[in-house]
């Protein structure tokens, strides 16, 4: 399981909710890390969506011990801009988060989004239990053939430490709103799948 590496961050509330960022997870809820682009668009596209508790902004899935943003924006460290994000799987369901990632950036374009280039900036699911896993395989199916090319979309188990972002990084686009931002609709669209039929 990932643990939270805070040393950047002092930070420990949503600047918008006001909810903590890092607390235990509450009973029935999950999390997932999504890497699609520039963090900080990202992060403001999902902590929107009813179901969703809280989200944070950090650095996952890379090899140096101690990145931060200037390391991280080298390329080097392997690591991706991600958004972890806790929701309420009764309100909002896995596959619709999975809807909203996959139709709000292009999951096709390897180690760039648009003009952002840098395996920092790749597409990349990080799941927490193997239904996600299972789960986001379809989703890639199905967005390979919606998309009409390849998914590039990198789908891992999560790695062993989540390390989160520098303060001003955190809901950046709440506190600039006239900030950098390069995320909207993809105009691709994929129905969600049908629910499955428990049997008795």
């Amino acid at each position: 399981m990932s643990r939270m590496d805070l040393s950047l961050c002092e930070s420990r509330d949503h600047y918008v909710s006001g909810t903590p960022m890092f607390a235990d997870i509450p009973e029935g809820f999950e999390q997932i890390q999504l890497g699609l682009g520039c963090f900080w668009g990202a992060e403001r596209i999902f902590w929107k969506l009813d179901g969703v508790h809280v989200t944070s902004v950090g650095y996952s899935g890379g090899h140096t011990p101690k990145p931060d943003y200037r390391l991280v924006c080298t390329g080097k460290t392997g690591h991706a801009e991600m958004c972890h994000i806790v929701f309420d799987p009764s309100v909002i369901s896995f596959d619709e988060i999975l809807k909203v990632f996959f139709e709000h950036h292009d999951p096709t374009q390897g180690d760039r989004q648009g003009n952002d280039v840098g395996p920092q900036y790749r597409s990349a699911i990080y799941t927490y239990t193997e239904a996600q896993t299972q789960q986001s395989k379809a989703a890639i199916k199905r967005y390979a053939e919606a998309y009409g090319r390849p998914i590039t979309t990198e789908l891992r188990s999560v790695p062993k430490v989540y390390h989160a972002a520098e303060d001003y990084h955190q809901q950046y686009l709440a506190k600039n709103p006239q900030g950098y931002c390069m995320h909207g609709p993809t105009g691709i669209f994929c129905a969600l799948p049908e629910p499955t039929k428990s049997t008795a």
